[in-house]
């Protein structure tokens, strides 16, 4: 009878933990500098299947639209901004924003990995997954020193990663998913 109580509870834990993943996979993706949309404007033949860069500063241009900043904007705020300053040029436009390509969610990898480098990401991924991408770890790399180097604004933070613990299921909360410009460190 014990044993089945402790069945429940177990497959109750992994409902909740698939209940809480599913959520966050489920936010939308923030379009990042480097990303290639596909904008086109429905019955304005020269407004068809335009690529467009989101240039270093987050922004991109647009005929009829203009210098759009599409910093922490998703997919679906960029078709609207669209959308409404169209509005000024064409009656009831129908405007269709889409990512091309996901070229500007890139994380970094440096130090005691096998293949260090530039990784684009696709659309998200989590320090486990970037030290996996980068062929792991070599025989030199001090696990249990490992950092995430995080850039908000002006400001750069540390963000301790110990490798050992996560590989034995501790302190799995360390695993955290990566953003965009974010460098783990191996010494």
């Amino acid at each position: 009878m014990g044993r089945s109580i402790l069945h429940l509870v177990w497959v109750g834990l992994l409902a909740v933990t698939s209940a809480s993943a599913a959520r966050a996979d489920d936010r939308p993706y923030t379009v990042s500098p480097g990303d290639i949309l596909s904008i086109s404007v429905w019955k304005e033949p020269d407004l068809q299947g335009n690529a467009v860069l989101v240039r270093p500063d987050g922004t991109f241009s647009f005929p009829l639209v203009g210098q759009v900043d599409a910093r922490n904007k998703t997919v679906s705020d960029l078709q609207q901004i669209v959308t409404e300053r169209l509005r000024k040029y064409i009656s009831d436009p129908v405007a269709t924003v889409s990512l091309d390509k996901i070229l500007g969610n890139k994380v970094y990898v440096i130090g005691q990995v096998t293949k260090p480098g530039e990784f684009i990401v696709n659309p998200r991924v989590d320090v486990m997954q970037a030290l996996s991408m980068a062929g792991g770890t070599t025989p030199f790399a001090s696990l249990g020193n490992i950092i995430i180097l995080r850039r908000v604004g002006a400001n750069q933070t540390a963000i301790p990663f110990h490798y050992t613990d996560v590989i034995k299921g501790r302190d799995l909360a360390q695993n955290i998913e990566l953003q965009s410009g974010d460098v783990v460190v191996v010494p």
